[in-house]
């Protein structure tokens, strides 16, 4: 008899679980309210040996010769490029892309930009205020660094396993990916996974997003990228 008054009782909580519950939880499906804690987010972590890639620290100075740390960018979205203001072939693409996205989170506190800049003989803060003019640069948490050479090749390099090298044989005499880096709130790089689960890792730049795809072939991933820092940006 205890066993089938057992059955009785879990037969009745399932029964008010769903006459409770379930209308709920579809009219939150049917008003297309999705928090967080709801779902996994299709955004992965960038690992290194099973730790997850974060940021290194870093120190330079911008465009408006302040100081500015990777602690400046705590609490905020962000996308990170290597770049020069001399660059003849991508970085104008790049940077139109980032005025984009710029534009599409101008109501945004918490999303920024940094621009690592490869040539800092060069762009000094005087050459790098007059480009983010040129350019439309406006937010005031886009930052474009400059400093010691050495440190910045080494950021890039091996904080960001991304290229970043003179080389006399490139277009303007440095050599340098066209992709961009996202980073959450707290430090870590992130992004989209493909096909097969992977994560991409970086996002191309080159291709604006009234282009499928470039002469080289590249596809375009600047609309991927609105909408996967739409998704950092709900997280806490």
């Amino acid at each position: 008899m205890r066993k089938k008054y057992t059955y009785i009782w879990v037969s009745f909580v399932i029964l008010i679980f769903g006459i409770i519950f379930v209308p709920k939880i579809v009219d939150r499906v049917q008003s297309g309210e999705i928090v967080q804690s709801d779902r996994m987010s299709r955004l992965a972590f960038i690992e290194v040996n099973g730790h997850k890639r974060k940021v290194p620290s870093f120190s330079f100075i911008n465009q408006d010769s302040l100081l500015i740390t990777d602690k400046d960018y705590l609490g905020k979205v962000y996308v990170a490029e290597f770049f020069f203001t001399t660059c003849p072939t991508i970085c104008p693409i790049m940077t139109k892309n980032l005025v984009e996205l710029q534009n599409t989170f101008k109501d945004s506190e918490d999303f920024g930009v940094v621009s690592f800049t490869i040539n800092p003989r060069y762009d000094t803060p005087r050459i790098l205020k007059e480009y983010a003019e040129k350019n439309n640069i406006t937010d005031i948490d886009w930052h474009l660094l400059t400093g010691n050479r050495d440190s910045i090749y080494s950021l890039a390099q091996n904080g960001f396993y991304m290229v970043a090298n003179e080389d006399e044989e490139a277009p303007g005499g440095f050599e340098h990916s066209g992709m961009f880096a996202l980073i959450d709130k707290n430090g870590y790089f992130r992004s989209r996974r493909d096909a097969a689960n992977n994560p991409i890792i970086y996002y191309r730049g080159t291709v604006t997003e009234i282009q499928e795809e470039n002469s080289a072939g590249e596809k375009e991933q600047i609309s991927i990228l609105k909408e996967d820092i739409k998704e950092l940006l709900k997280e806490e």
